[in-house]
């Protein structure tokens, strides 16, 4: 094992958290722990990803009930202490409604469930994760699945969201402009994931790591994860 400690939390209707262990544990190498919603210690964790999937079944509200769920409250510790979060897709929704990031997710332009590929630009390749792709400005390919991944912020947040440098990816087309025929949901600004004003906590609707696999076709998303590489645990 090398790097940092992951840890993937765990809810009832989790479907993406194997998906994110393979990435991390077998492809990468790195120590991973799968972390149950009931478990409140995370001490031993360098890094923490919420994954996918349907938290609760999405009952009332995609992230709704997971947002109150033991083990946030040890999360938002976490994030406070300055390490690093992903909240993929579900784990994004959850981020949301817990407070860590700002906005909502709300139901899809056209209320279809959306399964394809996208094309994504990177506002910020500056953060722990997006470093990994500090050497190259095109756009990533990376699948997305949601029925509400529609981003959502009033006017004075949008802003401040934008002033502030927290979007770091964009809807784009392949040749990375970003045009309102590239936004698959309806997001404003074609905003396709952000992060707190601090940077260390990032959430996205595409999945990461379902491209981080030549196998899967893609490995795109895989230098989401491979900064954890690069560190001396």
């Amino acid at each position: 094992m090398s790097g940092l400690k992951f840890g993937v939390i765990v809810f009832p209707g989790s479907n993406c958290s194997r998906d994110v262990a393979y990435v991390t544990r077998d492809h990468l190498g790195c120590e991973t722990r799968m972390v149950w919603h009931r478990d409140t210690d995370v001490s031993d964790l360098d890094v923490i990803v919420i994954p996918g999937g349907f938290s609760y079944g999405d009952y009332l509200r995609c992230g709704a009930i997971a947002q109150f769920s033991p083990v946030m409250r040890s999360v938002i510790d976490h994030a406070n202490s300055g390490k690093p979060i992903l909240g993929i897709c579900n784990g994004f929704q959850i981020l949301t409604e817990v407070g860590l990031l700002p906005g909502a997710l709300i139901r899809n332009r056209g209320l279809h469930f959306i399964c394809e590929t996208v094309s994504l630009t990177i506002e910020r390749r500056d953060l722990f994760w997006t470093r990994g792709y500090a050497a190259t400005h095109e756009p990533i390919s990376v699948p997305i699945a949601h029925g509400e991944g529609r981003y959502f912020a009033d006017a004075d947040q949008l802003k401040q969201i934008e002033d502030n440098g927290q979007v770091v990816f964009r809807y784009c087309d392949s040749s990375g402009a970003v045009t309102p025929e590239s936004n698959p949901n309806g997001s404003l600004d074609n905003i396709a994931g952000i992060c707190n004003a601090e940077g260390n906590v990032v959430g996205m609707m595409p999945h990461p790591e379902r491209a981080s696999d030549r196998a899967l076709g893609s490995e795109d998303g895989l230098a989401m994860f491979a900064e954890a590489l690069t560190v001396v645990a």
